[in-house]
């Protein structure tokens, strides 16, 4: 109904605005909620049998950490940044810093890496590449840009909010390719789908995830994991939402507030979509996929079919991060700053800590059995449970 509807999109959007694809500035977007009453009072935590033993490995500062900022570990190197343009390389498994750099000014998206250059891009619309703690390039972009760049085969890929794809030579800057699509007068102000399968670049433009030819954009296939569900601009929103799950040649994605879906991505043929209403993005193991819904429901899907496998509402209204799966385990940060570890086959609690009570800031990122936590006060944190 709509009252359930607006709660759902006022956890969401008061945190990732809504932004006018004209990108002459950005607009704020939520009358559609204005009488909304305030928030759900977050549930409270239970108590559980605890089955894991946690244990603080490391930490370190980078700043203060905001959406859709997104950590990425290439090998051993854990490539940072924060809010206020802050760029760090650290070991993760030591927690050693590599190099610290300050570029001085907000960002807006990041951070890419392929182990040696590292692009994030400005508020001012601006992709900067840096290497060894130095700038290598900057190039000015022809919008704005949510989505961390994609760093790879000796390039770097950006998605801007216009929904527009651009190839740049990762040593020079150099412009080699751009493919834009018409969408919605409207995109969301949070980072989309910019991934890589084998030799196709993976975008998500709108509601559809493209597989394109990195080397000239030119479109392999495309599959429509959501379509619009409504008439107003807010529900014909269904972009697609950083944090794909991929294991063989199934990837599988969430377009925001509308569905999860599964898909062949050596066909390009769509597996199964079900029903979702959700705003972060997905991640799996070989045997299930998992997802949190706009109002802290975690969920867990049979990868194969899609069936439901089980559901959780232990975290309602926590404003949960994407869940992270890896090496057989399952977390998710909340915005009250704890990190919960979660029994892959029914969904309970296993083991739970609190990080700081600033929240956590993005989803988590997986070392071996060693989990990277950032909370938005830009505490860095890497912590194992056994």
């Amino acid at each position: 109904n709509p009252r359930q509807w607006c709660d759902e999109m006022t956890m969401s959007l008061h945190k990732r605005f809504v932004a006018f694809a004209a990108f002459a500035a950005t607009a704020l977007l939520l009358g559609a909620c204005s009488s909304t009453p305030d928030k759900p009072t977050p549930t409270a935590l239970g108590d559980f049998k605890e089955q894991l033993s946690v244990s603080k490995l490391w930490s370190t500062q980078i700043g203060p950490v905001s959406a859709p900022l997104t950590a990425q570990l290439n090998g051993t190197q854990l490539a940072l940044a924060s809010a206020n343009g802050l760029l760090s390389l650290v070991n993760a498994e030591t927690g050693t810093e590599v190099w610290r750099f300050a570029l001085n000014t907000s960002l807006s998206a990041g951070v890419g890496t392929d182990g040696n250059r590292l692009s994030v891009i400005t508020k001012s619309n601006e992709l900067v590449t840096v290497a060894d703690a130095k700038v290598l390039w900057k190039v000015k972009l022809p919008a704005l840009s949510f989505t961390a760049p994609l760093v790879a085969g000796g390039r770097v890929f950006v998605l801007t909010a216009d929904r527009t794809v651009i190839a740049f030579d990762g040593s020079s800057g150099q412009k080699l390719w751009s493919q834009q699509r018409t969408g919605d007068a409207l995109v969301l102000k949070q980072a989309g789908i910019l991934t890589s399968y084998q030799d196709n670049l993976l975008v998500g433009l709108s509601g559809r995830l493209v597989a394109m030819n990195p080397s000239n954009g030119v479109t392999r296939w495309e599959v429509t994991i959501g379509s619009s569900r409504g008439t107003n601009e807010v529900e014909r929103l269904v972009d697609l939402v950083s944090g794909v799950s991929r294991v063989n040649n199934v990837v599988c994605a969430r377009a925001f507030q509308t569905s999860v879906t599964c898909v062949d991505a050596q066909r390009g043929s769509n597996l199964w979509t079900r029903a979702s209403q959700g705003h972060v993005g997905v991640s799996g193991s070989q045997a299930a996929l998992f997802g949190a819904e706009s109002d802290g429901k975690l969920v867990a899907w049979n990868r194969a079919g899609g069936q439901v496998l089980w559901q959780s509402e232990a975290l309602r209204f926590r404003g949960l991060t994407a869940p992270a799966a890896a090496d057989g385990q399952l977390v998710v940060g909340d915005d009250l700053g704890w990190f919960h570890w979660i029994d892959t086959s029914n969904g309970q609690t296993l083991a739970r800590t609190q990080i700081d009570a600033s929240g956590i800031a993005m989803p988590p990122v997986p070392y071996g059995k060693t989990w990277v936590v950032i909370t938005k006060s830009g505490l860095v944190q890497a912590l194992r449970a056994n």
